[in-house]
């Protein structure tokens, strides 16, 4: 069902790119009153395509099917890393980055977050979470506390676990670092946006002798994290954290048909690169250049 499915879907899109080859798309030019842009025909094709890959993979993975994604060893190290912390005895310190709770990045961090609560709830195992801004203490305390709650272990919740240390950059990465040598915790686990303090923060947690493991989707500071830490998780990986770690179907999904997405516009770039090489993609570029 599934291959007869993914291979009606190819079906399709390979029909509608043969026949706007054959069949020239209509001039950008658009006749007043008209109802539709036909010139963004090829547009509605895609959004239609990718809804229905999306929907196609979240009613299997609603269904129970196994879908493939790939190992990711910096995720499946976070239940490890806090399992050393709970035998030793020592708190986990998670950093969900430094930047506002409107930064994508910021927002899975903090989803990512829920899920490290819930293993150190179950583990009972001591979690610092320092914030830099007053609404990501807001919505650290919540997403922490639905955590505890969700675990049976409400009585174990404390609203100091998510706790504001310095509204300033540098100021809050000495305050970090100071816990850091302090407490001493067994794991860093740094998920989010982070600047020039990343290898700061990641030096002083090996030198405190920290399993570290980082994740950002900042290509300048992804080399100080996979110098310093154990485990770094590189750019997308950050954002399919939550769906690799939680198997939501909704998750799943979206994370599918995205991947699915791309690999489709991969393939089409490289047909478009051949026709262009043999001088017959004239049509094809005026599917893809409409409206330009």
């Amino acid at each position: 069902m599934k291959v007869r499915l993914l291979s009606t879907i190819f079906f399709l899109a390979s029909l509608t790119a043969m026949a706007f080859l054959v069949f020239p798309a209509p001039a950008a030019a658009q006749i007043e009153g008209g109802i539709f842009r036909t010139e963004r025909t090829a547009v509605l094709i895609f959004v239609i395509l990718f809804s229905a890959v999306i929907l196609t993979y979240t009613r299997w993975a609603k269904q129970g099917k196994k879908l493939f994604i790939r190992k990711i060893a910096g995720l499946d190290a976070v239940e490890e890393a806090v399992g050393r912390a709970t035998e030793m005895g020592k708190p986990v310190l998670f950093i969900p980055g430094i930047s506002e709770i409107d930064e994508i990045e910021t927002i899975a961090g903090v989803s990512i977050l829920g899920r490290v609560a819930r293993i150190t709830a179950q583990y009972e195992t001591p979690l610092i979470v320092p914030v830099r801004y007053p609404m990501i203490l807001a919505a650290g305390q919540e997403v922490v506390e639905q955590a505890y709650t969700e675990m049976g272990k409400k009585d174990a919740y404390n609203q100091d676990i998510v706790r504001y240390v310095a509204g300033e950059q540098f100021a809050f990465t000495a305050t970090v670092n100071g816990i850091m040598m302090r407490d001493k915790p067994a794991a860093n686990i740094y998920m989010g946006a982070f600047f020039a303090e990343s290898l700061l923060l990641a030096e002083t947690g090996n030198a405190a002798g920290s399993i570290q493991i980082a994740g950002t989707a900042r290509p300048e500071q992804l080399p100080f994290f996979v110098a310093a830490c154990d485990y770094t998780l590189m750019g997308e990986e950050l954002y399919a954290a939550s769906s690799y770690l939680s198997h939501e179907p909704l998750l799943l999904g979206g994370l599918k048909g995205q991947d699915f997405i791309k690999v489709l516009i991969v393939a089409v770039i490289a047909v478009g690169s051949i026709l262009f090489s043999f001088g017959v993609g004239e049509n094809f570029k005026q599917i893809f250049g409409a409206g330009q």
